[in-house]
């Protein structure tokens, strides 16, 4: 039986259309994103950065979720930027697991159980 090699991870992945949708391109990456990939990855986790229809794949403890980055807006009242109308409606559509919304490290690790 042939050895199966883990190919390097690729970072992101081109858009895909359905039928009638045009493939978006270059959508703005939020600032925290690269910061939150970093912590996932040291407490252990396995993430995938695919950007649609959210941010990351991840992987952790045998548990896969899917997380949304977003920055906050508002200077008195911080909150999440606003989720793009794709994410709305995948997030109505959405089968599987929660989509989490995390805004910095503390909530992504919060998310996966890394943190209590």
């Amino acid at each position: 039986m042939p050895t199966l090699q883990r190919p390097a991870q690729v970072e992101s992945l081109p858009g895909m259309a359905c039928e009638g949708q045009s493939v978006r391109h270059a959508a703005r990456v939020d600032a925290n994103q690269a910061e939150i990939v970093a912590a996932l990855r040291q407490a252990g986790a396995s993430v995938w950065i695919i950007g649609l229809p959210v941010d990351l794949l991840v992987g952790y403890r045998g548990q896969s979720m899917l997380m949304e980055c977003k920055r906050t807006t508002g200077k008195r009242n911080p909150k999440p930027a606003r989720h793009t109308e794709l994410q709305k409606a995948f997030m109505l559509d959405w089968k599987g697991g929660p989509v989490s919304t995390v805004t910095d490290v503390r909530g992504a690790l919060t998310a996966i159980g890394a943190l209590e």
